[in-house]
Parts: C-alpha cells; sequence; structure tokens
C-alpha cells in the first residue's frame, strides 16, 4: 500500500511563491497517476492539478498559469510549484494517488491520501 506525505506548505504574501512536495514510500512510477486537490472549511476537496500515469497533465481553471505540477520518479516525489499565489489560494492542500491512467478528478477515484499541508495567503 503506497503512503504520501505532503510536505511544504506555509504562509506567504499574495503574489508569492511555494513548492508543495509529496514523498511516496514506494516507487509511484506507472502504473499509478497522482494528484493534488485543496480545500477551504466547509467545502468539499477541488482537484487542482493532475500528474496521470502517461505523464498527461491537467490543471483547475483557477491555477491554470500559476502553478506546475511535476514529478522525479527517481525521488518517488511529486511537486506542486505554486508562483503568483492569491489569498483564494489560502486551503488545505492534499496529494493523492491512484493506480490506472486518465485524468481524474473526483475524490472517490483515489485510494491513497496524505494528511494535507496548510498553505496560507495573506494580502
Amino acid at each position: 500500500q503506497v503512503q504520501v506525505v505532503e510536505s511544504g506548505g506555509g504562509s506567504v504574501q499574495a503574489g508569492g511563491s511555494l513548492r508543495l512536495s509529496c514523498a511516496a514510500t514506494e516507487s509511484t512510477d506507472s502504473p499509478y497517476s497522482m494528484a493534488w486537490f485543496r480545500q477551504v472549511p466547509g467545502k468539499g476537496r477541488e482537484g487542482v492539478a493532475v500528474f496521470e500515469r502517461y505523464r498527461n497533465t491537467w490543471y483547475a481553471d483557477s491555477v491554470k498559469g500559476r502553478f506546475t505540477i511535476s514529478k522525479d520518479n527517481a525521488k518517488n516525489t511529486l511537486y506542486l510549484q505554486m508562483n503568483s499565489l492569491k489569498t483564494e489560494d489560502t486551503a488545505t492542500y492534499y496529494c493523492a494517488a491512484r493506480r490506472g491512467g486518465g485524468i481524474l478528478l473526483d475524490e472517490a477515484s483515489y485510494e491513497y491520501w496524505g494528511r494535507g499541508t496548510q498553505v496560507t495567503v495573506s494580502s
């Protein structure tokens, strides 16, 4: 069973940058797809970016052009580079993994989840 652990969250001013990391306990190269979700209090988790099994990527419209998802298979680590951060990016960010390919955005499709890392963007 894959375990994933997020790190890299913190507090930053609007316009700043952060890089989140998601370390996996075993290789998440094929056949896994991985994703970043985020959640604010009182709302469900929303998909932010996906790095799927065949290396296709997807971004939510709200982060397109500002966030970049990448994966280092040698380190079993997924990254989310977040630039030009906005106050509305404030949330708890979760890393998730699933077996199989395709761009899937529903929480239920992901089998393995981290505990989350908090990102706070102030004006």
